[in-house]
């Protein structure tokens, strides 16, 4: 076969070579795959590499081994965009353990030893990482200087010198255990895929002396029949990696902004790409919203970049980015984008428009809500954000502003600018830029420095149904004072069943929990919280059944200082006497 080199995104360049044989065998069970990309797969995707190894005893695990690798080299690139790569290949991976186990459940094979079963080691190489996964023991290395550096740790159980059986692998149970590994990469790295009919039988003198070779194919047939030349009795299977070249720049990425003029002065009347623009809505130096209509009657909203600001790349990216975001979700309570029939001539955001109003006029317009309401709008934010927590993605300014509700009442997330999407921090660090979102609705994390997940979200929300209930902020002003995780810690929640609009207790209870300063001891899903709206959850216990140091700590500190120096006056009195 020949190697394979491509340029992803013209920064990070590698070589690839591989080789597979039955050796001194009759039939070769192993198999390897590989897949370079270029253009947008290779910068949302990066490079794959996979290497499985059927077991001996079973005359058809060759089929187990190729399926293994040729779904991972396939299945991983149709996997949604926004997810990282840990959570795409280990879909895929257990997705393909869950057919081949069926397809032995199915045979009646009530001996694994003559099923279809398989080791699997697979590499992606993403922006400046490698993402190491493995089940068996096909092993993954690094060349560092004169060593080989495992990156596998082999799942082998040894019962004797002559006895012993894999502890892992594909198809041998209905759920498969997954190790994972993330290294970062360095220009001139060399990684190696082998198989156990390989890694057993050499060494990095060997590996060094292949890599003389004039490619990377060569290199690997080179260390394969060096393996068969010391004994070995076992297929022999190779794939060798190099990084020839590394981004420098991970922190932009060009697919999200084409190079397309920005729309020059438009009008009332006007047409834009199959839209005609009907009034203007919004104008403000970074964007321009208009009211357009497209050839069917259908009304969308066009954003366009404003004047200096659409001039800087790395602005044009993420406001082009909403868009992106809203193609790759799929929720009635996420915001869509409106479609031409006509190419795109220009950068610019088409949005459907939402004939309604937002959560911000309606707490205007409700000033003391029917908790039912509250609920309903609540259950419908959680909705979109779920959608979106599903692809790995985080909306980071969720705010009464950006969730509008329609004249049906559905409510509709919209403002995508600000989500955190996994997978392309991934491929680009440094893509979100300053920390988004508004103090007021912003979890204390974002501030202290701790790491961000789906439940600063759940803050958000929380932080939006006490201020629909009690017209007020559960911390105030506070959230925007943090600096740091002691002034996270020093956040002092306010009850929301206190004051001219309090709530049941038990109301309170969900709140302070779906808000709480530390991110570990909210809410573990929407679910949870929403069903605590609704009803008092288990561990709820009313404020005159605790104890004073729960239900006022302060006065019970307070009085038990008291206490102890009324003891100590009384020692005194007795010492005295």
């Amino acid at each position: 076969m020949n190697s394979v080199e491509q340029d992803l995104d013209q920064k990070l360049r590698i070589t690839v070579g591989q080789y597979s044989s039955a050796g001194i065998k009759n039939v070769n069970q192993d198999s390897v795959a590989a897949r370079i990309p270029d253009g947008y797969e290779a910068i949302v995707k990066g490079a794959a590499l996979a290497i499985a190894d059927g077991i001996s005893s079973s005359e058809t695990s060759q089929i187990a081994s190729e399926t293994a690798v040729r779904a991972l080299v396939t299945d991983y690139y149709a996997t949604p965009d926004a997810w990282t790569v840990k959570t795409a290949v280990r879909r895929v991976v257990e997705a393909t353990n869950s057919w081949i186990y069926a397809q032995n459940r199915y045979a009646r094979t009530s001996d694994l030893n003559k099923g279809l079963v398989c080791t699997l080691s697979a590499v992606v190489f993403k922006a400046r990482e490698a993402h190491i996964f493995h089940v068996g023991d096909s092993r993954i290395c690094r060349l560092l200087d004169d060593d080989l550096e495992p990156l596998t740790e082999d799942h082998l159980t040894v019962l004797s010198e002559s006895e012993h059986y894999l502890g892992r692998a594909i198809g041998a149970q209905e759920r498969v255990d997954i190790d994972y590994n993330c290294v970062p990469l360095a220009l001139g790295d060399v990684f190696l895929l082998t198989t156990d009919g390989v890694h057993e039988f050499i060494d990095s003198d060997v590996v060094h002396e292949a890599l003389a070779m004039p490619t990377l194919d060569d290199t690997a047939r080179c260390i394969a029949e060096r393996a068969l030349q010391r004994g070995s009795t076992d297929n022999v299977s190779v794939q060798v990696a190099r990084i020839d070249g590394l981004p420098t720049d991970v922190s932009t990425l060009g697919f999200l902004a084409d190079e397309l003029p920005i729309p020059g002065s438009l009008t009332e009347g006007d047409k834009l790409d199959g839209f005609q623009l009907i009034r203007e809505i919004h104008n403000t130096y970074r964007s321009r919203l208009m009211l357009a209509q497209d050839l069917h009657g259908n009304r969308a909203v066009i954003k366009i970049p404003g004047g200096e600001t659409g001039e800087n790349p790395e602005y044009l990216q993420r406001f082009m980015f909403e868009e992106w975001v809203a193609r790759r979700v799929n929720s009635p309570h996420i915001i869509k984008t409106a479609e031409s029939s006509m190419e795109r001539s220009a950068s610019y955001v088409a949005m459907r428009w939402i004939d309604g109003f937002t959560l911000r006029q309606w707490i205007i317009d409700n000033p003391d809500p029917p908790l039912e309401d509250v609920r309903a709008i609540a259950e419908q934010v959680a909705r979109g954000l779920r959608a979106l927590h599903r692809k790995e993605m985080i909306h980071q300014d969720l705010r009464p502003e950006n969730v509008m509700l329609d004249r049906d009442g559905t409510v509709v997330i919209i403002d995508l600018g600000s989500v955190a999407v996994a997978g392309l921090a991934e491929a680009a660090p440094g893509l979100m830029g300053a920390m988004p979102g508004t103090y007021q609705y912003t979890a204390p994390e974002y501030l202290s420095g701790d790491r961000v997940t789906w439940r600063a979200d759940q803050y958000a929300l929380a932080v939006i149904v006490y201020e629909m209930l009690t017209g007020r902020l559960p911390y105030g002003a506070q959230v925007a004072r943090i600096r740091s995780r002691r002034d996270q810690q020093r956040l002092k929640y306010a009850p929301a069943d206190v004051g001219e609009r309090s709530v049941p207790e038990w109301v309170d209870f969900a709140l302070a929990r779906a808000c709480h300063k530390d991110p570990m001891r909210r809410y573990d899903a929407f679910s949870e919280f929403l069903a605590d709206l609704r009803t008092p959850a288990a561990g709820f216990i009313p404020k005159a059944s605790r104890p004073l140091i729960d239900r006022d700590p302060l006065v019970f500190w307070r009085s038990l200082a008291g206490v102890q120096l009324i003891v100590i006056l009384a020692l005194l009195f007795v010492l005295l006497n």
